[in-house]
């Protein structure tokens, strides 16, 4: 009240245009807020007797409203702001009906005749959204009493407009409810020191309006302005039940009550015809077929037959039937624990199948792959007037860069492959990047299968000014069964049982062994070739290997200058917190793994791999990697591949790269970080999702496609013909 004195007071004579208007803004509020106020109790009603004013005037005593308003009349009158008059009682007596109710905001329950000692009171509303309210109320008379014996019935419509009543005493209104005794002294109340801060905010904030100077004012108005313009008032995440959208038809409960139905259909069935229950059973089994056939295929409700629903209803009859004849827990129990085991074995089968079928998609060449190895083949063997142009070319470079092949002031590669497409990605990709690509130098050793689709392609595409040697395998002639363990071990009739004798114990159908070990890749010798590094390059002190499965993204010049600290192998770490450590490719459990190395040792990785061929003789690192395959001939060690013994031959001998070198997981992992795929120098497809198979995730195969040679007749042939 006192701020509302004080605007309707303040003296606008010496104020500017703005802040008069701003004054009159300030009055047309207050104004309306009394007359909304106002507009909100009854009108009067007269009674009979004196009511006091502010001072207690009339006969009997009399009521304050809230605000403590009062006017006088000649038979009666009616208190302001909700306190209605009612009818005065004699002394000892108790007041009628009074206080017509104001909305929950401001509303008081009144009316009460003053009793001796002068109690009144002013009742707060209910806060359930009432609109009018009615409250009697009783003192008792002859003697003085305390607050707590007071008591007060409040009668109020709800929302609904039905009429509510319910009892109070004083004390339960303790925290709504001001008794005041008018004949005792005022109390000193202080208010509250939240209500103190706020009404200092408040007058601080109107001066510091009316003071605020036109650059700030044109200021505020131009952020206001901004603010409003930039403004979505479209509603985001919100979530209400009651908006259409949110109507979910898409839901499964059905169809989940239909199956649970089924099964416990299928446990009473079992039970009903062990106990010799014809006609339940019967009951039971044509119920599950109606409501598989309901269920089709289904994965939501919206899917389901529309007799769906009345054909739960006849399963859920049918099974209380069966359950007030058959139910035991025991049986049912054993029963569902059956049916359990029987799942889990379903389940199993079905991984190993899947897991059977990804493998055989994974290694099986596709059809154009094929196409392109024949063409190149055709094309070697029969020659026309154009390829003996390229083969003269050819063997002129090769004269060319014979000493480029051993020359230690070059950079060297060392490719192994079989897969014509992929080693053509690997040369391309590798000197796109290339500062330098005159000085690039391409080992690639494949087999005699695919001798001559690697070296028609390399004719015909030429990689020029880079220098491509391709290689075959079979012309190592050190490379034999007195010398390798390895190749030893893949020609004996116990591996060659273990591949393809499908009733041996080892076999695929024992499941024992995990599938991912029996790829025919480790068959190949070109798997085990990057142990013999000194043997195929004696004349090389470093060499980058690259697997045919990679992409090179950046100039992979710099690696030649990493110092590897006197270590054998330059690769990146592939350890993240429990991952890819030691022990999850050796068998820690055997003595000869746990005596000699560190089960929570960082694992690396194969594809991208800096060898110093100086440190490799100097350590005899193939002599190492002869002496483990020999003690792992029964496979007790670790299982088939060149990862195992690659971790251990380079045991405390590897130097670990930044990881910007190498980015894994393309060939398996669709959640690889996009921005450490782009800023990678190689990115690795390891894994059964090659990117030249249709299994390829399709999200990482454009960083592998762009180096494919669209412009070669043989790739349009292949691949845009079909064939």
């Amino acid at each position: 009240m006192a701020q509302e004195k004080e605007i309707f007071l303040m003296d606008t004579s010496n104020l500017d245009e703005r802040q008069k208007e701003y004054s009159n803004l300030c009055h047309d509020e207050v104004l309306a807020k009394k007359r909304m106020m106002a507009s909100t109790f009854a009108p009067p009603m007269s009674g009979f007797g004196g009511f006091s004013g502010m001072g207690g005037m009339g006969d009997f005593g009399g009521m304050r409203g809230m605000g403590g308003m009062c006017c006088m009349s000649g038979m009666g009158g009616f208190g302001g702001m909700g306190g209605m008059s009612a009818m005065a009682a004699p002394s000892g007596g108790f007041g009628g009906y009074g206080g017509v109710g104001a909305p929950p905001m401001m509303s008081t329950y009144g009316g009460m005749g003053a009793p001796p000692g002068g109690f009144m009171a002013s009742v707060v509303a209910p806060s359930c959204g009432d609109a009018y309210g009615y409250s009697t109320g009783n003192v008792n008379s002859g003697q003085e009493q305390g607050v707590e014996d007071s008591n007060r019935t409040v009668a109020y419509t709800d929302q609904d407009g039905r009429i509510k009543l319910f009892r109070v005493t004083a004390r339960e209104l303790a925290a709504s409810s001001i008794w005041e005794n008018p004949l005792l002294p005022p109390r000193d109340t202080q208010p509250a020191a939240g209500a103190v801060f706020r009404r200092r905010r408040k007058e601080q904030r109107i001066q510091e309006l009316l003071h605020m100077d036109k650059e700030a004012e044109l200021q505020m108005r131009n952020m206001a302005t901004n603010s409003s313009r930039n403004f979505d008032n479209k509603v985001k995440a919100s979530y209400n039940i009651w908006r259409q959208e949110f109507h979910h038809t898409n839901t499964d409960s059905t169809l989940k009550l239909m199956k649970d139905q089924i099964i416990m259909a299928k446990v009473y069935a079992t039970i009903a015809r062990s106990q010799d229950e014809p006609d339940l059973y019967g009951s039971l089994m044509r119920c599950i077929k109606e409501s598989k056939a309901a269920i089709g295929d289904a994965h939501m409700d919206s899917e389901l037959d529309s007799s769906a629903l009345e054909r739960a209803k006849a399963m859920g009859h049918v099974l209380s039937s069966a359950r007030d004849v058959l139910y035991n827990s025991d049986e049912v129990s054993r029963r569902l624990r059956v049916m359990l085991q029987s799942a889990e074995l379903s389940i199993d089968t079905v991984k190993k199948q899947n897991t059977f079928l990804v493998q055989h998609a994974a290694k099986t060449v596709p059809m154009p792959l094929h196409c392109l190895h024949m063409q190149l083949i055709t094309d070697y063997y029969f020659r026309d007037g154009v390829i003996k142009e390229y083969f003269h070319d050819a063997a002129l470079k090769d004269e060319e860069d014979k000493a480029k092949l051993e020359d230690r002031s070059l950079y060297h590669y060392a490719i192994f492959s079989d897969n014509v497409l992929a080693a053509s990605v690997v040369v391309r990709s590798t000197v796109t990047h290339a500062k330098e690509p005159d000085k690039h130098v391409f080992h690639i050793v494949t087999d005699k299968l695919n001798f001559a689709a690697m070296k028609m392609w390399f004719i015909s595409h030429s990689s020029r000014p880079a220098t491509v040697h391709v290689e075959n395998i079979d012309n190592f002639k050190w490379l034999n069964s007195s010398y390798c363990s390895v190749m030893r071990q893949l020609e004996s009739a116990r591996l060659k049982e273990y591949y393809f004798k499908a009733h041996d114990p080892s076999s695929l159908s024992d499941g024992n062994e995990n599938l991912k070990y029996r790829n025919p890749k480790y068959l190949s010798m070109l798997n085990h070739l990057r142990f013999y590094m000194p043997e195929i390059h004696p004349k090389l002190d470093k060499i980058l290997f690259l697997d045919d499965d990679v992409v090179v993204q950046k100039d992979l010049t710099p690696l030649w200058d990493v110092d590897l600290k006197g270590m054998v192998n330059g690769a990146v770490e592939t350890c993240k917190e429990s991952f890819h450590r030691f022990d999850t490719y050796l068998n820690f459990s055997h003595p000869k793994i746990s005596e000699n190395f560190d089960p929570r040792a960082c694992g690396w990785a194969f594809g991208m791999n800096m060898f110093d061929l100086k440190e490799w003789k100097k350590r005899n690192i193939t002599g190492i990697y002869h002496y483990w395959q020999d003690l792992n001939e029964d496979r007790k060690l670790w299982k088939l591949g060149t990862l195992p013994p690659g971790l251990i031959t380079f045991y405390n001998l590897t130097y670990p790269l930044d990881r910007t070198w190498h980015v894994l997981g393309l060939g398996y992992d669709p959640a690889v970080d996009i921005a450490e795929i782009e800023n990678a120098a190689v990115v690795h497809y390891n894994g059964n999702y090659k990117p030249w198979l249709d299994l390829a995730i399709s999200k990482y195969k454009a960083y592998w496609s762009k180096y494919v040679d669209v412009g070669s007749p043989h790739i349009r042939h292949c691949y845009d013909g079909k064939q």
